[in-house]
């Protein structure tokens, strides 16, 4: 018996984790997911966009406008950064970033220094922000390649 057809591929695989673990995210306004692969395929670990351990996310503001600390931006943990400080694993190194939204400057930074050598993300909404053009430019210097996942266009549905 020949083995069975339509089963998903790495990538596909991958990204649908981040994707779940977006989920996870109780911004109102982005939901971001993060999987972090090992070289021989295995989830090393995930992460979503939320607020750090031990400040409420009742509490922080989950607005996008007005006084810099009434705003989410200088409280919220971002999906990919949150995903590697979270994992408890050895070294990083060569692995690659499974996330659904192209990654900022300050989550590059992390990526480049834990020896991540791939991006595969979703969603490129903010490539004209100085953010993303200064983290493509410094994966460009350190050598990490990055490619937008391509949806094959497949649906899965989860009943919970």
């Amino acid at each position: 018996m020949p083995k069975r057809e339509g089963y998903l591929s790495w990538d596909e695989y991958f990204m649908g984790i981040a994707l779940i673990s977006a989920m996870r995210s109780k911004d109102p306004g982005t939901q971001v997911g993060c999987c972090i692969v090992s070289d021989t395929n295995r989830i090393a670990t995930v992460g979503y966009n939320g607020m750090p351990a031990g400040c409420s996310d009742d509490i922080y503001p989950w607005e996008r406008e007005g006084d810099a600390l009434d705003t989410k931006y200088v409280y919220v943990c971002h999906a990919e950064l949150n995903a590697i400080l979270s994992y408890n694993g050895g070294s990083l190194s060569g692995f690659k970033v499974y996330t659904t939204l192209f990654p900022c400057n300050e989550c590059t930074k992390a990526i480049i220094q834990k020896g991540i050598k791939e991006v595969i993300y979703l969603s490129d909404k903010y490539a004209d922000s100085a953010s993303v053009i200064a983290a493509k430019r410094m994966m460009d210097s350190a050598g990490i390649t990055y490619r937008q996942y391509t949806p094959a266009g497949k649906h899965i549905e989860i009943e919970l």
